[in-house]
């Protein structure tokens, strides 16, 4: 029987967000472990996942329809408030201006330092084919500005959050689909009004690379790890914050050709969550990292058979590690992790 876990308190600013939830399993460093939405799905299927924390609370987003690809796959949002996840809204569809209708894909949430709160999603018939979006916040997800489609060329970080650099550029981890998987940067240094682009990095005939995420050491020094279609996950780093890059390596990290995401902590370790196997979305794992090279192992966050991807990871103010992924299609699931009680091991080796 689940037990109700004491209130973890996260303090950004004056705000105070309050978890009152419930732990299944309990595995060392898990303190919270919850649906997002747990009854009443607004949506038969939803997927990919995002979240970030504002200056009055976590606000989580993800696509959702009759099923990925179709035309009434829209995007839709869930504030943290008062102790729990407030009913989910949606906040933007792929409605052209002839009236027809196509999928929206991937958003992906950014709150600048006092600044808005944005979130990019892709519209399009598919991967290959589909164009960047964003819309914009002034009020913390409350209400948002018209969408407005980015430059031609440019799609947005594609899967995994930006990363805000030192002279306030935000920089985007992006890729492409429709010459080989390949992965790009895109870059903009005025919150979205103009934007520049490098890229392909990869060559596709070597590694077939898409949705990055980036990891920040500091002194310019960065860190990308990709999704791959060699089953393993593959990086690459830069000395001069993402302007240019080294060549792509295999890590010693399976990658069963799905989607990843990371975050490096205050304390300087960086935290991998992804699937620790071959083939297959099950399980759905946690890997940390004192130097982006040696990884240990996390228990798991889910283990048993069905489809568990596609995760989001965020550092919070309070130092908590939040995680979000997607929980066999139905729905979106929360984990809050403490990381000072991470308890690691060698990794496992890789379930085919």
């Amino acid at each position: 029987m689940a037990q109700k876990i004491a209130k973890v308190v996260l303090i950004m600013g004056l705000a105070v967000l309050a978890f009152d939830a419930r732990v299944w399993g309990a595995a060392p460093g898990i303190v919270v472990q919850e649906f997002i939405y747990d009854s009443d799905p607004p949506t038969a299927s939803c997927h990919a996942s995002t979240i970030a924390q504002t200056p009055g609370g976590l606000i989580a987003a993800w696509f959702g329809g009759t099923a990925e690809g179709n035309r009434d796959v829209t995007i839709w949002t869930a504030k943290y408030r008062e102790g729990k996840w407030q009913p989910p809204v949606r906040v933007a569809d792929g409605i052209q201006a002839d009236g027809s209708r196509l999928p929206c894909w991937n958003p992906v949430l950014f709150q600048y330092p006092a600044g808005p709160l944005q979130l990019f999603y892709k519209v399009g018939p598919n991967p290959r084919n589909w164009w960047g979006m964003v819309i914009q916040s002034e009020d913390e997800g409350k209400s948002w500005s018209s969408p407005r489609r980015l430059p031609d060329g440019i799609l947005g970080p594609i899967k995994d959050k930006p990363i805000l650099l030192s002279d306030g550029t935000l920089l985007c981890p992006s890729s492409t689909e429709n010459s080989g998987w390949r992965v790009h940067m895109e870059r903009t240094p005025d919150r979205g009004k103009t934007w520049s682009s490098n890229g392909p990095l990869n060559n596709a005939s070597d590694f077939h690379l898409i949705q990055p995420t980036l990891l920040d050491y500091g002194s310019e020094r960065l860190q990308m790890l990709c999704r791959s279609k060699e089953k393993v996950i593959v990086e690459s780093w830069s000395s001069d914050n993402g302007r240019t890059w080294g060549a792509f390596s295999a890590t010693p990290l399976p990658n069963p050709n799905s989607g990843i995401d990371a975050v490096r902590l205050k304390d300087g370790r960086s935290v991998l969550i992804y699937n620790h196997t071959a083939k297959g979305r099950s399980p759905i794992n946690v890997a940390v990292s004192s130097d982006g090279k040696t990884w240990k192992a996390s228990p798991a966050l889910e283990t048993q058979p069905g489809e568990y991807s596609y995760p989001a990871v965020i550092q919070t103010s309070d130092g908590m590690i939040h995680v979000t992924y997607t929980w066999k299609r139905q729905r979106i699931r929360h984990v809050v992790l403490d990381p000072s009680r991470l308890e690691l091991s060698d990794l496992p080796a890789a379930s085919h």
